[in-house]
């Protein structure tokens, strides 16, 4: 987390100092903004203190609304014990100081927001088709298949089923050509992990894609605006950087060329640019692609494997 988020954690350590170390006595702490990510370090930190309150402005903030908070604590708490409630409609979350925890068996599904390189890669290259088994996707993270549906993809989920409280199925995705479209509003929260691999999807579609109102890409692994245009911009694709999303024109202002990526170090730029440079002339290198290794140590092995040459 940024250290602007991490600070009040250290104040209230520190003030509760003793000769053993640092004693969490608990702390009301305001975010802004609240991202997916933040929450279970959160709660975990919270977990040590004897309370600790955590606040994400006066509105709902753009890491969930009061349904998909509902819906994640609950799924924890159930299996768990109840380690925290919500109030002021989603906007808070009071940790329950030192609980006792339970333990569970859990079969953790595979994450869609690594998955969708391989969906849009699929969607580059003509003829594909591909099946993606034991994807998570309960309905706060699968926003995804409904954007990329929307746009025209071809996909269908089988097997879908409930395992251990979340839903879990098959994504089936096959080649079929994209009309793009705007991205905006309260699905950019639903999708802000995924919306790397939609942009670069912009100029193989017919209309190009507009992401708006999706200003928290800046402030990730990298600014993953500045990067996504840049880099776009290094293969040919012609770009619109925004304060809070970006323009990328669509098949019309001409085919991706290879060319050298920087991604930043980070995992998602380095993965995005493998999947755009699949329908690129010619040939692209990644430097430090590596930093890949951060979320999908094995992701090129993979992608390898999935490409006919």
């Amino acid at each position: 987390m940024p250290a602007k988020k991490t600070a009040p954690v250290k104040r209230a350590a520190a003030k509760n100092a003793t000769e053993d170390g640092p004693v969490l006595r608990g702390d009301r702490v305001t975010l802004r903004p609240m991202t997916h990510a933040d929450a279970p370090a959160l709660i975990r930190w919270g977990n040590n203190a004897d309370f600790a309150w955590f606040q994400w402005g006066r509105k709902p903030g753009r890491w969930t609304d009061a349904a998909a908070a509902r819906e994640w604590m609950g799924f924890f708490a159930e299996r768990h014990g109840k380690v925290f409630t919500i109030d002021h409609e989603g906007r808070a979350i009071r940790i329950h100081g030192r609980p006792r925890l339970v333990g569970r068996p859990l079969a953790v599904p595979g994450d869609l927001s690594s998955a969708v390189f391989f969906l849009a890669a699929a969607l580059v290259l003509p003829e594909s088709n591909i099946v993606i088994h034991n994807v998570g996707l309960n309905p706060t993270r699968s926003a995804v298949l409904d954007v990329l549906g929307s746009m025209g993809a071809a996909i269908s989920l089988v097997s879908v089923r409930s395992a251990h409280g979340e839903l879990v199925g098959d994504v089936s995705i096959g080649h079929n050509p994209l009309r793009g479209g705007v991205i905006e509003g309260d699905v950019i929260a639903q999708l802000i992990d995924e919306l790397p691999a939609i942009a670069v999807l912009g100029p193989y579609t017919e209309e190009g894609i507009e992401i708006r109102n999706a200003a928290e890409l800046r402030v990730k692994e990298s600014d993953r605006i500045a990067a996504l245009a840049e880099n776009l911009r290094a293969m040919g694709a012609k770009v619109e950087e925004r304060p809070d999303g970006l323009r990328v024109e669509g098949r019309s202002a001409g085919r991706l060329h290879g060319a050298e990526i920087e991604p930043r170090g980070d995992h998602r730029m380095a993965m995005a640019f493998a999947v755009a440079a699949l329908g690129a002339e010619g040939d692209t290198t990644i430097r430090d692609a590596e930093c890949a290794g951060v979320s999908y140590p094995d992701f090129f092995a993979t992608l390898e494997r999935l490409v006919e040459r």
